[in-house]
């Protein structure tokens, strides 16, 4: 830009902030996690410790996963996070097949999206 270089982003990266844009949580304090660990004994100890973050500091905290672990990834998160928490599901961003949805985890154990070989973003807020 200070090269005068026109910049224009693209999905990608920023389908991180478009996730965060839709799931309605909080967009003034969030943090990107990345990937959560694979062992599940670690796993468990990273979703404890971003579900108090959400209490504590009212943060949004937003992962990725491989599409290939994306419903291990979610049913670890039903299984061991409090079912009031909230979770969006960004698959697929701008794409026609295009699937956000904002429930509490509660909800989305009767209601289980495929996400299998769907690039996905997950959110989670109170």
């Amino acid at each position: 830009q200070e090269k005068g270089i026109h910049v224009v982003p693209l999905v990608g990266p920023s389908s991180i902030l478009l996730a965060l844009m839709a799931s309605g949580f909080n967009g003034q304090s969030f943090a990107f996690n990345g990937y959560l660990p694979v062992q599940l004994p670690d796993k468990i100890k990273v979703l404890k410790k971003l579900e108090a973050r959400i209490f504590n500091e009212h943060q949004s905290q937003l992962f990725i996963e491989t599409p290939y672990r994306n419903q291990k990834t979610l049913a670890d998160i039903l299984a061991n996070c409090s079912p009031t928490l909230k979770l969006c599901i960004a698959a697929d961003i701008t794409l026609e097949s295009e699937y956000i949805k904002t429930r509490s985890l509660r909800e989305w154990k009767s209601q289980l999206p495929d996400l299998i070989k769907r690039p996905a973003i997950f959110i989670l807020y109170k």
